[in-house]
């Protein structure tokens, strides 16, 4: 019962958050949320034990009683990547596969170095001493894009079809590099062996990611085949969320990725739809029914990243390391981005604007932090979540607010087309 309690008391707390938001700050509905959470946890942090006592020892238990990593990375982050997945058309997917496989694999091990090097280079300015295999870590968790936090936020910016794929395709799909890389570096930062040969790591991730697409799609086969006997928007419901709960389950105990599942399980039933001809009433409750599944969630994840500020301690003395972190993830974003798209050939060149979107575009959320919080307790782990926490706000109000302005739509089309002619030109 006591989870039904915390999860209630998060429900009516993003519930009410959401209704402010709407009337008066008129920001997108889970950045809002965000907003009003941190406000509320920057006062009872510095009032609480004063002014409202058992509020401030309510919401410290509440969010003490829950554990972050494993309520965001076992449950939400699933049902969210399904969500995100069977809203993307296969084909263009298709159009946009090698820069999305770029991006999601040799951007996060660039991006990881140089926020690494950066950091370590960096911290001791402000009289930080983190040793190199933390600030690696640090680099790990902090540089694949939330897939949540981009899905969320594109949905208020009008970019083009092909932008817009590469953007959530790379954040769909960066997550099975990011946990390997983490994973290893991590092992190595608490004293464990690992084996760092090419084949060692290659197979680690042939078997997380590999493994995790090739579940998700015998899963969407299997229930596709499924459904298409039985064209009714309640078992279709059932057998979806059946997919979700029971394909993380499988993938749990098979030690492979369980948020690729879900992306592929998402993309193969979500393009499913399309080729066997559902009815559309069941069609159209279906897509509503995981809207309002990827609203709530959203809400409620928004909600938690906000009130995570209580559960740091002297988050003020990490405010000029967090400042420095914020502008080494930034370059390191642009490289990552930049440097690989120079090595494309011409079916795939990239225009600046382009670029400026896909660079101010990765944004990161939940992931982070989860992936931080998961990090064993010592002398460094409090460090490193603070400065991740500073980030990902930056990063979630300060990105998300302004992309919609960064993404020119006119302008994006326009060098889209120019591309297109310098290709065709190349080609004759």
């Amino acid at each position: 019962m006591e989870l039904y309690y915390s999860f209630s008391a998060l429900i009516v707390l993003a519930s009410i958050f959401a209704y402010l938001n709407y009337r008066f700050l008129k920001l997108p509905s889970t950045i809002g949320i965000m907003v009003i959470a941190i406000v509320v946890s920057i006062f009872l942090v510095l009032f609480g034990e004063t002014v409202l006592p058992r509020t401030f020892g309510h919401l410290h238990k509440l969010m003490n009683s829950i554990d972050f990593t494993e309520v965001l990375m076992g449950a939400m982050l699933n049902f969210l990547l399904f969500a995100g997945g069977i809203h993307i058309n296969i084909n263009d997917l298709k159009e946009q596969f090698r820069p999305v496989l770029i991006f999601s694999t040799a951007g996060v091990v660039i991006s990881t170095f140089i926020v690494g090097f950066g950091m370590f280079y960096l911290l001791p300015l402000v009289g930080i001493k983190l040793p190199f295999i933390y600030c690696l870590v640090f680099g790990a968790l902090i540089s694949p894009t939330d897939p949540v936090a981009v899905l969320s936020i594109l949905k208020q910016a009008n970019v083009s079809k092909s932008l817009e794929t590469k953007v959530a395709g790379e954040s769909l799909f960066n997550d099975g590099m990011a946990v390997v890389v983490f994973t290893v570096v991590l092992q190595l930062a608490i004293g464990k062996e690992v084996d760092l040969g090419v084949e060692s790591i290659g197979l680690l991730l042939i078997k997380e990611a590999g493994g995790g697409l090739l579940l998700g799609v015998l899963l969407g086969w299997i229930t596709s085949r499924l459904m298409r006997e039985v064209d009714d928007y309640i078992i279709s419901v059932l057998v979806t969320l059946s997919v979700v709960m029971g394909g993380y389950l499988i993938a749990r105990q098979m030690h492979i990725s369980g948020p690729l599942t879900m992306v592929a399980a998402g993309l193969f039933m979500g393009n499913f739809n399309v080729r066997f001809k559902m009815k559309s009433i069941t069609q159209d409750y279906l897509i509503k029914f995981w809207e309002l599944i990827d609203e709530i969630l959203n809400a409620v994840l928004f909600l938690f990243i906000g009130f995570e500020l209580l559960m740091i301690k002297d988050l003020n003395h990490f405010i000029i390391p967090g400042l420095i972190a914020i502008i080494v993830v930034l370059a390191a974003r642009f490289i990552s981005i930049w440097g690989p798209t120079k090595f494309m050939s011409f079916r795939t060149r990239f225009s600046p604007q382009t670029i400026k979107v896909l660079f101010w575009g990765g944004i990161r959320g939940g992931v982070s932090i989860a992936l931080a919080m998961s990090i064993p307790k010592s002398e460094y782990s409090n460090i490193i979540l603070s400065i991740t926490y500073c980030v990902v706000v930056f990063s979630i109000v300060v990105q998300g607010l302004t992309i919609a302005k960064v993404a020119n739509p006119k302008k994006i089309a326009k060098e889209e087309q120019e591309q297109e002619s310098i290709a065709l030109d190349d080609t004759v």
